[in-house]
């Protein structure tokens, strides 16, 4: 059985005005997914601003998310680090309070080689029983898991059973989905090839989008789903404009600036983030409006 099927939301996390955790809003923000289809929630992600967080603050929003959702949709935990040992700790942590998945994402800054990413990833599948998807951001950590070691992972390691693909590169996708063979699962890690992604046979997307447009997001996957890809295409295409605005500084700055538009208190930021810019902010609104979230 697939981890999961359709839009998964890589869930913000609110902030107090002190920096703290604000659990309540933290709430609301899963409701409103729930109540809006989402297809699994994914908690401390790069959305969710888990480097800014402790390690123990890391696993205690986890634990929060887990409770609040109850099993009415998976849960898959952020669980990577650059340290092979902390991802082990971090992964061993969210399985026993009771995670559907890991995220972990490539070793970051140590500019591991393609033998050291095996490893790695080979001592966090030791350590867990719950299934683990591979982030692959080249992006945000410089690092990409090539083809043949993602095939590797998959084929000689217990429970390294899919991938996020952010690295925006369908060419390498499509190798990777045949070297890898049908037990690799492939979600976008991109909003803007969420259906060419589906196309190539992924099962859905890791989505920053879904955050602001969740039954948007689950409607256009559920039509790849279906083999409809005519009107996932032009549900792609309709939000085009709404995704680049959702990234016209460095997530997760823009859509927590989409959120508040929402009527959420998730403005507050960890430095080194700041507050999107005025000009940016009110693209974004003007964005947001013509998708009809406004």
């Amino acid at each position: 059985m697939a981890i999961f099927k359709g839009a998964g939301v890589a869930i913000a996390t609110p902030f107090q005005a002190d920096g703290s955790v604000d659990y309540k809003e933290f709430d609301r923000l899963i409701e409103f997914q729930i109540e809006n289809g989402t297809d699994a929630i994914i908690v401390c992600g790069t959305t969710g601003e888990s480097s800014t967080m402790s390690e123990q603050e890391h696993i205690e929003v986890v634990r929060h998310c887990i409770e609040r959702v109850a099993h009415r949709v998976p849960v898959i935990a952020g669980a990577g680090s650059n340290a092979t040992h902390t991802a082990v700790e971090l992964s061993k942590e969210a399985e026993a309070y009771g995670a559907d998945a890991i995220l972990s994402v490539t070793p970051y800054y140590n500019k591991a080689t393609q033998e050291g990413l095996f490893r790695h990833y080979s001592a966090v599948s030791e350590a867990v029983n719950i299934p683990i998807i591979v982030y692959n951001v080249p992006g945000r950590t410089n690092l990409n898991v090539l083809p043949e070691t993602m095939a590797r992972l998959v084929k000689e390691t217990a429970h390294v059973r899919a991938v996020k693909d952010a690295t925006g590169d369908l060419a390498q996708c499509a190798m990777m989905m045949e070297l890898a063979g049908e037990t690799l699962e492939v979600f976008a890690g991109n909003d803007d090839v969420i259906v060419p992604t589906m196309a190539l046979g992924g099962l859905g997307v890791i989505s920053v989008l879904s955050n602001i447009a969740p039954k948007q997001t689950h409607d256009m996957c559920a039509a790849c789903l279906a083999g409809d890809y005519r009107q996932a295409a032009a549900m792609q295409k309709q939000a085009m404009p709404l995704i680049k605005a959702l990234f016209m500084e460095v997530n997760p700055i823009p859509v927590k600036k989409a959120l508040s538009y929402l009527g959420y208190r998730s403005a507050y930021l960890r430095l080194p983030l700041t507050d999107m810019s005025e000009a940016n902010a009110e693209r974004l609104k003007s964005a947001m409006e013509a998708y009809g979230l406004l």
